[in-house]
């Protein structure tokens, strides 16, 4: 394979390498940490190349940690399957009251695990980890975690719809009612994808849209499809 020419540039963490007299992987930690700037412009992928003329600056005071592993709420959309949802984690979709506070690296977006998955058709809160913690959090209680899901369907709901309902394993109260359609609220533990579709096609309903607005004790909070956040360290599921 041939090298690269010369007036493609060196990789940033070489040159970040030199200019901060640092190992080659402690450079591309000061690079993925944000701490580094490309002409003025933050350059947060060690493997980009920059020109002998460009100007390189290291945040003073930054240090070549790693990045620690987060937890992002993401409003999927519906219409979009969980397994590619993923793609919405990017820093134009990042929840504007946040910003600037928390800095988005892309290493955030790397190996997240989606942990409450949720059929394509609905929308609402999904949650992804990087963290262990979280992880088997979601794990060993998925059984009790209760989820909170507004659901829309077709045309009123009977007195004996309602009361087939309640006794199924959800908690179920009407939000809203007209003649084309009622609005449910369902409390449900361990909710599973396609769970409260099954208990509403037993009782002759049909969903028009559903919508989870909180997972445990973490709500949706604001935010607008498409959009994430990160899961703040106050929070518990």
């Amino acid at each position: 394979m041939n090298a690269p020419a010369e007036d493609e540039g060196i990789r940033l963490a070489k040159r970040v390498a030199a200019l901060a007299g640092v190992s080659r992987r402690e450079a591309e930690l000061l690079i993925e940490n944000g701490a580094v700037r490309v002409d003025g412009v933050p350059q947060m992928l060690p493997q980009s190349r920059v020109l002998p003329q460009q100007k390189v600056e290291i945040e003073a005071g930054a240090r070549p940690e790693p990045v620690l592993p987060v937890t992002l709420l993401l409003y999927k959309p519906a219409g979009m399957a969980t397994d590619t949802a993923h793609r919405l984690l990017i820093a134009a979709n990042h929840h504007e009251p946040e910003r600037a506070g928390l800095r988005f690296l892309p290493a955030h977006a790397k190996a997240q695990r989606c942990m409450t998955p949720l059929e394509t058709g609905a929308s609402g809160l999904v949650a992804y980890t990087q963290e262990f913690r979280i992880e088997r959090k979601l794990q060993e209680d998925a059984g009790i975690l209760e989820h909170e899901v507004m659901v829309d369907v077709a045309g009123p709901v009977s007195p004996e719809a309602l009361a087939r309902l309640e006794r199924s394993p959800a908690r179920v109260s009407i939000g809203r009612q007209t003649d084309e359609q009622t609005g449910l609220r369902f409390a449900l533990k361990g909710a599973r994808p396609g769970q409260i579709a099954h208990i509403c096609d037993g009782v002759g309903l049909r969903i028009v849209a559903m919508r989870r607005i909180r997972i445990g004790r973490v709500p949706l909070a604001g935010l607008q499809p498409g959009q994430w956040r990160y899961l703040a360290p106050h929070e518990r599921f």
